[in-house]
């Protein structure tokens, strides 16, 4: 039987993350024992907690709680807090001789919360990551760490304190754990037992018994405790079927004696079936929000740079890029010159990205010192770009027409955002109106290049007739 080590991160003396009155340590806690009595009901498994209570539990104790058991699996869960939003989990950095395995692992328990988070509570998916955190690096064997959401969060504090999201995320870990490990899920039987006769004296039931006996049926005494009184009882069968209970039933009635029947549930494990080394796509992929990310651009390249010309004269000539490499992609490049424009304030570049690291998305960016990726030209940066929004598009392989460049590709839950509105909260936190305000560029580039192309048919026309006139 498979042994899985709960971890309610801090505890005790260390809170944790702490927003007004809402204290981490003790979340982490009710997660975690939602999580195990889910998984004792359903599965055939072990469950341990490296603290049942608000007590004080150093990182060496409890990686040394895992290795001393022998422990399958150690899984340690978070809340957050620092002005972000979301759900992520991480493994260790590093390189050990359960690295392929851990991030197996780590993925299917991954996709399950998400499938929650994500597809239910719309909350951001903050990717699958890796870090050199002590409870991943000193146990020695797979381990995962959770951070559900973020305390300071508004929109997740709500959700932190909601019971249906609590039993709700801590079933998704569950099932996570189960599927990543295998477990044999419980299953419940029922047996039917026909009792013809319960007595406080054994006389009586010995009387009720042989009755019965010349009567051709079948029955025996067993005996039980009620109350702290030993009772006797005649049983005349015990049953799957309820059906088949009652008709015994029926014929102690004819009898003339009154039978009841007594239910007794048993739970027998059930053999799941192993977990495919690559874990199929999450079944609730939405589907597009207005706009799709995929699909062919309207606009020329001349006509993207001329547009961000008029506002930024001063801007780089990034619109044959965009076309081109959204045209291998299938990934609308003119949409995504539009979000380049949005992310860099019409290549201004007034936020945390600076000009020379070629970084039009934003790739890797969240705010103060963490200035994100840097690429080495500025058509590598729309490649990583277009990668980056291939990622959230679709489920399908990368074309090998160019190298990754993408840092993060791997990092994206694939297939989450095929529409451009579909994007609010995931890349760019809070983002609820990210893709709408991308789109609305896109509308003034639409607008603006139909003007223009207006006043040359008018030009145009102008010259025929004078050319006409002049014959």
């Amino acid at each position: 039987m498979k042994l899985i080590v709960l971890d309610p991160g801090h505890g005790g003396q260390d809170p944790g993350a702490v927003f007004q009155r809402l204290q981490e340590k003790v979340e982490n806690l009710d997660i975690a024992k939602r999580v195990r009595t889910y998984l004792e009901k359903e599965y055939e498994v072990k469950v341990m907690m490296t603290r049942e209570g608000d007590t004080t539990v150093s990182l060496e104790a409890r990686s040394n709680l895992a290795n001393s058991v022998g422990a399958d699996y150690f899984c340690s869960i978070h809340h957050n807090a620092g002005g972000g939003t979301g759900f992520e989990s991480f493994r260790f950095n590093g390189s050990n001789d359960f690295s392929s395995q851990a991030m197996t692992l780590q993925e299917i328990v991954h996709r399950e919360v998400i499938n929650v988070v994500t597809g239910k509570y719309n909350r951001r998916d903050r990717g699958i990551k890796a870090a050199n955190f002590h409870i991943l690096r000193e146990t020695s064997m797979p381990s995962v760490l959770l951070e559900i959401l973020f305390l300071d969060d508004t929109e997740d504090r709500m959700l932190i304190q909601n019971e249906s999201f609590k039993e709700d995320v801590s079933t998704a870990i569950g099932e996570g754990l189960a599927k990543a490990l295998a477990l044999p899920r419980k299953v419940t039987t029922n047996l039917y037992k026909v009792i013809a006769g319960s007595f406080l004296g054994r006389k009586n039931a010995d009387t009720r018994l042989k009755f019965l006996q010349e009567k051709g049926i079948t029955a025996f005494i067993a005996t039980t405790t009620l109350n702290g009184a030993p009772y006797y009882r005649v049983q005349v069968g015990a049953f799957n079927d309820r059906e088949n209970a009652e008709e015994i039933v029926g014929q102690m009635k004819i009898l003339g004696i009154e039978a009841f029947i007594l239910v007794e549930t048993t739970m027998t494990p059930q053999p799941t079936p192993p977990t495919p080394p690559t874990p199929p796509a999450p079944p609730n992929t939405p589907m597009p929000k207005g706009l799709s990310i995929e699909g062919t651009s309207v606009l020329k390249a001349e006509e993207l740079d001329a547009f961000v010309k008029t506002i930024n004269p001063n801007a780089p000539l990034l619109g044959e890029y965009y076309i081109e490499l959204g045209e291998a992609y299938n990934v609308r490049g003119d949409v995504a010159f539009a979000q380049a424009i949005h992310e860099t304030n019409y290549f201004r570049f007034t936020g945390t990205v600076k000009p020379g690291q070629n970084n039009y998305a934003g790739i890797g960016a969240t705010g103060g010192e963490v200035r994100g990726a840097t690429f080495a030209t500025p058509e590598e940066g729309v490649l990583a770009h277009i990668q980056h929004l291939y990622a959230y598009a679709n489920r399908k392989p990368l074309p090998t027409t160019y190298s990754k460049v993408d840092p993060r590709f791997d990092l994206v839950t694939r297939g989450i955002a095929p529409g451009w509105i579909n994007l609010n909260g995931r890349w760019a936190v809070p983002g609820t109106q990210y893709g709408q305000l991308i789109l609305k560029i896109y509308e003034k580039m639409l607008e603006e290049t139909i003007t223009v192309k207006q006043v040359e048919l008018e030009k145009m026309r102008d010259v025929l007739v004078e050319v006409r006139n002049k014959h």
